[in-house]
């Protein structure tokens, strides 16, 4: 064992939990430090009175991403988790518009949905979802899984027989591509706001990222049963399995290093414990799954960085966001398991996330989570658990939030407005006199818990100049040995983008430059 690599992962959320987990079958000896009590990062759990919250992501997509992860590591998601697959997948609540518009599991409602709603867009949408299926199953078979180390693996058929396509779906972007098809304001803004979880506006997505349509519309949402604490102690206990060593209270202050015949290499990491003391954890190869900017800015010296503060500076974060966790006495029968809120102006909304100066929306499309519609464990008898997400600018000064009324000012006013907001669309009028338990987060909390770059919920948006290839590579230009991952790096946001970031850190390891997913063990 002492003739091992050794192998320092910062962060444990599902990245790093994700690739300790990878290093550690493929041989080298490796610790995670992690800076909180808690394993999760964003994907983390608050439990009170008898509620109990995800306090990050709450959409189980891309089901096959999470089952080649499992398998990699020799067991599947038949084993580690139990998922239900939601019907309705979601619910639109529009402004102006009194009926909601119900997102089924299957195709065929949907296509039968749409048409109700505008004459001919049944067609236009199963073009749509063909086209969707057809970038995504290229998106995955060439780009999610390709640390973009060498461009001649991308001279193949099925991309140069694209190249047209896929250079114009890169170019326009995804509001212009869905405004050709539909024209009914309600489609165009179910097919367009995918590009929120891309931490974007759909004037600023590019439209190759119309394939999340096929994820929602067709290929289904999914529940993992007990919420999105259970994946994350799934894949805690499995790179315990694999011998890694988690440590928690362990926040890592520098990325060591040392210089022999002119090249610089890590050495370590070096941290507090929980306890206040300062160590050192020696290693090989070190993994930093914190947040890119603040590994760069914060962990390593001006002369060492690939991605100094001047790169930043012509970044897109992608939105802040407060949170509200709502413990709710008896039932909320008008909301699903997830509903949207969607405002008539979008322009106008996304503007003030945006673009300078910017400001809160108000009224804003937002977000709610009703996890208690499918799973009775998570509220006590008798309540319902709601999870509100209300993008708005990055912007740590919106301030952080509290429990029961207690967060800054601006954090609690966008709170009371949402809540009235819900009461009023939804048409559950003494919703805010039902509340026994309220927390919120804000901007200001994600900068400080999570070293957030400018308090983003998310990370740098995906727009063109930040996706695939130009969002970054996931090895460090000037530290040999130094690796990056999470959803600040390639491939992007969301929790299978993470899981595949970990694979990327082994590609990068033995040198693999192919593009499909690693081969599974048998």
């Amino acid at each position: 064992m002492s003739d091992k690599k050794t192998a320092v992962v910062i962060g444990g959320g599902i990245a790093g939990l994700a690739t300790a987990s990878l290093l550690a079958r493929e041989g080298l000896n490796v610790t995670l430090l992690e800076a909180r009590s808690e394993l999760g990062g964003r994907a983390g759990s608050w439990e009170r009175d008898g509620f109990r919250f995800d306090t990050g992501p709450s959409w189980y997509l891309m089901p096959e991403v999470f089952d080649h992860f499992f398998r990699l590591l020799g067991t599947s998601s038949d084993e580690q988790l139990t998922l239900t697959r939601l019907d309705p997948g979601y619910r639109v609540f529009f402004e102006k518009h009194s009926d909601s518009v119900d997102i089924a599991a299957d195709r065929a409602t949907n296509l039968r949905t749409f048409e109700r709603i505008e004459p001919g867009a049944a067609a236009a949408l199963e073009k749509y979802l063909d086209s969707a299926r057809d970038t995504y199953i290229v998106a995955v078979r060439r780009f999610l899984y390709s640390t973009f180390a060498s461009f001649r693996t991308l001279l193949v058929p099925d991309v140069l027989t694209r190249t047209v396509r896929l250079a114009r779906l890169l170019l326009q972007p995804l509001d212009r591509f869905v405004a050709r098809a539909f024209t009914d304001n309600r489609l165009r803004q179910i097919l367009g706001y995918p590009a929120v979880f891309l931490g974007s506006a759909p004037s600023m997505t590019p439209s190759l990222y119309h394939l999340m349509s096929h994820l929602d519309l067709e290929d289904g949402v999914y529940y993992p049963d007990g919420g999105f604490t259970e994946v994350i102690e799934a894949i805690a206990r499995l790179a315990g399995n694999e011998g890694v060593d988690i440590v928690t209270g362990a926040r890592a202050t520098a990325i060591s290093t040392s210089v022999t015949r002119g090249r610089t290499t890590v050495t370590g990491v070096r941290y507090t414990d929980s306890t206040g003391v300062a160590r050192h954890a020696n290693a090989d190869i070190v993994v930093s799954t914190a947040d890119l900017h603040h590994t760069e800015t914060e962990l390593l010296p001006e002369a060492l960085r690939t991605y100094p503060e001047k790169w930043w500076e012509k970044k897109i974060a992608g939105p802040g966001a407060v949170l509200v966790y709502l413990g709710v006495r008896g039932t909320l029968p008008p909301l699903a398991h997830h509903s949207l809120f969607f405002t008539e102006d979008w322009a106008e909304n996304f503007g003030r996330i945006f673009a300078q100066p910017t400001s809160v929306p108000d009224p804003a499309s937002i977000y709610v989570c009703r996890p208690s519609a499918t799973d009775g464990a998570v509220a006590p008898a008798g309540h319902e658990n709601l999870f509100v997400l209300v993008p708005v600018p990055a912007d740590p000064t919106i301030g952080g939030g509290g429990v029961n009324g207690e967060g800054d000012a601006m954090v609690e006013a966008v709170a009371d407005t949402v809540i009235e907001q819900i009461a009023d669309w939804a048409g559950i009028p003494d919703l805010a006199e039902r509340i026994v338990l309220r927390r919120t987060v804000g901007p200001a909390d994600f900068e400080r818990d999570l070293n957030s770059w400018k308090g983003s919920a998310l990370g740098p948006a995906h727009t063109l100049r930040q996706s695939a290839f130009l969002r970054g590579k996931n090895v460090s230009a000037k530290v040999d040995g130094l690796f990056y991952s999470g959803g600040t790096t390639v491939p992007g946001i969301g929790l299978p983008m993470c899981l595949i970031s970990a694979e990327l850190v082994i590609k990068r390891l033995r040198g693999d430059t192919s593009t499909p997913a690693l081969p599974e063990p048998l």
